[in-house]
C-alpha cells in the first residue's frame, strides 16, 4: 500500500534553515506530482510546494517564494523541503502528499521556529 514518510523537523530559532524529506513506497514514484502541505495549530491545512513528476517543474504559494525550495530524487522515491530564513509563522505540522487517488499523505514531522 502507498506509505509516505515525513522526516526532518524540528525546533530551530528564527532565520534558521530546515531540510525535511519524503519517503514514499508502495507506487511508482516518478509517475506522480508531489506536494507538501502544512497545518498550522488552530489552522486548516495549506499547500506549500508542490513538483511535477520529473522533477523540472515546481510551484510555490508567495509566503514561501524564495525561501523554501522544493525538490526530488525519483531514484530514491524521496521528495525534499529546503526551508531557509525561516519565520515564527512558518511553525506547523509538514506533510507530503501524492501518488495515486484516493491521494494519501503522511503524518507529518513537526516545524517549529521560536523567535
Amino acid at each position: 500500500q502507498v506509505q509516505l514518510v515525513e522526516s526532518g523537523g524540528r525546533k530551530v530559532q528564527a532565520g534558521g534553515s530546515i531540510k525535511l524529506s519524503c519517503v514514499a513506497s508502495g507506487f511508482t514514484f516518478g509517475n506522480y506530482e508531489m506536494t507538501w502541505v502544512r497545518q498550522a495549530p488552530g489552522k486548516g491545512p495549506e499547500w506549500v510546494a508542490e513538483i511535477n513528476p520529473n522533477g523540472d517543474s515546481t510551484d510555490y504559494r508567495d509566503f514561501v517564494k524564495g525561501r523554501f525550495t522544493i525538490s526530488r530524487d525519483n531514484a530514491k522515491n524521496t521528495m525534499f523541503l529546503q526551508m531557509n530564513s525561516l519565520k515564527p509563522d512558518d511553525t506547523a505540522l509538514y506533510y507530503c502528499a501524492g501518488g495515486p487517488r484516493p491521494i494519501q499523505r503522511g503524518q507529518g514531522t513537526q516545524v517549529t521556529v521560536s523567535s
